[in-house]
């Protein structure tokens, strides 16, 4: 299992767009079955601060994300907007959850 958390933080004039374009590639993975993903976003009360954190159970499954016209756009548009902190990415360890993962 791999888990990525991603936080970053926005210009407020970006932020509503940020979200918008995060939804868009949430409703594209729902639109599709990938049993070995789990992938959440969080928004801080600063309103503009986000917090990704995804669950891969294999590199193929990460591939998905990755390769997903919409979260190629996201990236880019984030990317674009000059974010007031850039994307630090941190690599985490599973400990435990209250219901099954995979």
């Amino acid at each position: 299992m791999k888990i990525v958390r991603v936080t970053y933080t926005t210009k407020a004039e970006y932020s509503e767009q940020n979200q918008s374009n995060i939804k868009n590639v949430m409703s594209d993975l729902q639109k599709q079955t990938h049993p070995g993903m789990l992938y959440h976003v969080c928004i801080n009360p600063d309103g503009k601060t986000f917090t990704h954190t995804a669950f891969f159970k294999s590199e193929e499954d990460e591939k998905i994300l990755l390769g997903l016209p919409s979260f190629k756009t996201f990236q880019e548009k984030l990317k674009a907007s000059g974010p007031e902190t850039p994307p630090k990415q941190e690599l985490l360890s599973f400990v435990g959850s209250s219901k099954n993962i995979f």
